[in-house]
């Protein structure tokens, strides 16, 4: 007889499963009971540690930025730019590492208050920096709702890396929208290049933010 232990069902177990079913059944085939197969447990334990979906989208949400901060070395940065770029870089590169990731991100409560260490550093930054608390939180959620809007796109069209889906092909949307020239050749800036695209529209943000509160 298997004297094998399995780990014990916690909310981060749970959280880890349903993570990696994820990226093979995307976020409308993720339901608790094919989350309770993979555990090889009833789909009434799960409740035990959520007591719905979205509570567990929250905890997956949660483990996505804590894994994201393990991931990218704390800096100080010298400006609120260079935060603004290295916070939704890093944000972009963790939500695309996960099928469906901007849609599990948007909308979730994080669990906990992880969140609220670099949350601190950014607002004393930019209030140091000659932003009214109020502009700080504006300017940082701006962008924040950018990079998630985009990266949900981004997805729409590509939901892993090096993976496309049906439709998007940008020489066959041309050859269809051909009596829309322009229409037809912003096809490729619509749906191609999505890193250049990301930059340059972060870029644009940060220039937004420099002109509306006037502090460079």
């Amino acid at each position: 007889m298997s004297t094998e232990r399995r780990a014990p069902l916690d909310r981060k177990r749970v959280a880890d499963t349903a993570l990696k079913l994820l990226n093979e059944v995307g976020l409308e085939g993720l339901t608790l009971r094919a989350i309770a197969k993979e555990l090889d447990v009833k789909a009434p334990a799960l409740y035990w540690h959520f007591k719905d979906k979205q509570a567990l989208l929250d905890e997956m949400a949660t483990e996505m930025y804590r894994r994201m901060v393990d991931s990218v070395p704390t800096a100080d940065d010298a400006t609120w730019q260079e935060r603004l770029l290295r916070a939704n870089r890093g944000l972009r590169a963790a939500l695309l590492s996960y099928r469906d990731g901007a849609k599990v991100f948007s909308g979730s409560r994080f669990t906990g208050t992880l969140h609220a260490v670099e949350m601190e550093r950014t607002l004393r930054l930019f209030t140091e920096a000659g932003f009214t608390l109020a502009q700080a939180v504006r300017a940082t959620s701006t962008a924040y709702s950018y990079t998630i809007g985009f990266v949900t796109e981004e997805q729409g069209v590509q939901p892993l890396p090096g993976e496309r889906r049906e439709g998007f092909d940008v020489e066959e949307r041309a050859r269809r929208m051909a009596d829309f020239p322009l229409s037809a050749k912003a096809g490729a800036e619509i749906f191609g290049d999505y890193e250049r695209h990301f930059e340059e529209g972060l870029e644009l943000v940060i220039a937004g933010i420099e002109a509306r509160y006037g502090i460079g």
